[in-house]
């Protein structure tokens, strides 16, 4: 009896620690006083208006939905081949290869946003937006290859030679079996890359510049000059929304079997 309530009162700890910060900045969203308090003192909705009043945040934000949907989907053209190549094959440095390629989700952002930035700056001289895509599509191109890799994985691949042994050639066996049994990976891949690539701060801090910035590298800059509410709003609701896409996700795809 003791050693439950003991796990208990350990696994409340646990949970408070993890979402009690959330919990924060939610509730000081609806402060009343232009300065960011905890607890709040009384009860408004201004900062969620002035979240979208600010042009700032207008502009990020589509800059941010832009590069999350073209790196996402660039990522996942060049993830789908390489994850069907490991698993569907056995070749000398295999171990080798697989590492090479997630090697961008192992190595800190901080290293590869400022490796990137030296390369873009003093050798390829890529414009600011090419890069932002580049170094996004870098950082995810890892998670497109592990979750698709996952998904094949969990599918039959004798159904492809049976295709292939009825008289189709191996790329219209892919694009007519494998392809539609792993289109709940391919999307489950989609959503937790797209995902990653809106929120991420290591990469876009050393790639943004004048007149492109993605939206949390915009929070950051807004929250050096103002201390009010505003950022609590926009995070309030940049939460809400990922959790919404991520629940929504695990019931419709089942996510968590591809991670």
């Amino acid at each position: 009896m003791k050693k439950s309530k003991l796990l208990i009162f350990i696994v409340a700890l646990v949970i408070i620690f993890l979402i009690g910060p959330f919990l924060v900045i939610i509730i000081s969203s609806f402060n009343k006083t232009a300065v960011m308090k905890f607890p709040p003192q009384g009860f408004s909705l201004q900062w969620y208006k002035k979240v979208f009043s600010v042009e700032m945040f207008k502009t990020t934000f589509f800059i941010s939905l832009k590069v999350g949907v073209f790196s996402t989907i660039t990522a996942l053209i060049l993830g789908i081949p390489i994850a069907y190549a490991n698993v569907r094959y056995n070749y000398r440095g295999k171990n080798f290869v697989e590492l090479f390629f997630s090697s961008p989700a192992i190595i800190p952002g901080l290293v590869i946003g400022f490796a990137l930035l030296r390369f873009f700056i003093y050798v390829a001289h890529v414009p600011i937006t090419l890069g932002l895509f580049i170094g996004h599509t870098a950082i995810l191109f890892p998670y497109t290859v592990r979750v698709v890799s996952a998904s094949l994985r969990n599918f039959d691949l004798s159904v492809e030679e049976a295709a292939i042994s009825l008289g189709s050639n191996p790329i219209g066996a892919f694009f007519r079996v494998v392809f539609p049994n792993i289109q709940a990976g391919v999307a489950a891949a989609f959503i937790l890359a797209f995902i990653t690539s809106f929120n991420n701060v290591p990469i876009s801090l050393f790639l943004t510049g004048p007149g492109v910035s993605t939206l949390p590298i915009q929070m950051l800059v807004y929250m050096e000059y103002y201390y009010d509410p505003t950022i609590s709003a926009l995070s309030s609701i940049i939460i809400v929304l990922t959790v919404i896409i991520v629940q929504t996700a695990e019931k419709v795809l089942g996510i968590s079997k591809y991670m």
